[in-house]
């Protein structure tokens, strides 16, 4: 039997993370599966989309993991722990977090990087003058953001407070702007003085 239908079988023709039942396609979890049905998950065009590019991540999409986080599939926890993680500066997301409980195995795997080129030996966080980046840090944005899926413009010269570093990508971090928790490229700020 092939890994598609196994999964087609395994998620009853579902996105395992959001339910939806349309554009489905096998996802292999990093950072290395063999592609079998125990290595992968079947996702939607929307998580697939959210996970692989972070900065067009739709948090309200991701309060389905309130229900997937439950499911008794290891790589399903992997991705909700990931996702959870990664939205861990939502207060729900957080609260979601400290509930989801993992074998050691399955947390191992969970907390193993997300993509393996992204973490080349001494990869930091840097800004758009290559000033190190840390989590707490305060920066100033360079340019004017379209923040997707929120609707607004954060400005030029907005001074973000507390960024956190996104571990699975040193070109990505997570600040709230506006009342929002968004993702930012380190290119289009520099760090406060």
């Amino acid at each position: 039997m092939s890994t598609e239908k196994t999964l087609h079988d395994r998620s009853e023709s579902k996105c395992e993370l959001c339910s939806v039942s349309e554009g489905l396609s096998v996802y292999a979890v990093p950072p290395s599966s063999d592609g079998g049905a125990d290595q992968c998950v079947l996702l939607c065009p929307t998580c697939r989309g959210q996970i692989e590019t972070p900065e067009t991540i739709d948090v309200h999409h991701w309060r389905c993991l309130n229900d997937s986080m439950w499911s008794q599939v290891p790589p399903v926890q992997v991705m909700a722990w990931r996702m959870l993680h990664r939205l861990s500066g939502e207060g729900w997301a957080q609260g979601l977090l400290d509930m989801l409980y993992l074998d050691e195995a399955t947390l191992a795997w969970a907390q193993a990087a997300d993509d393996e080129k992204n973490h080349e030996p001494g990869a930091k966080h840097v800004d758009s003058n290559g000033a190190t980046l840390t989590a707490g840090d305060s920066v100033t944005l360079i340019k004017d953001l379209d923040v997707k899926g929120a609707n607004f413009t954060a400005k030029r010269g907005t001074l973000v407070r507390g960024i956190s570093l996104i571990a699975e990508n040193p070109e990505h971090i997570e600040a709230r702007v506006n009342g929002q928790r968004i993702i930012i490229l380190t290119q289009f700020v520099k760090k406060a003085g």
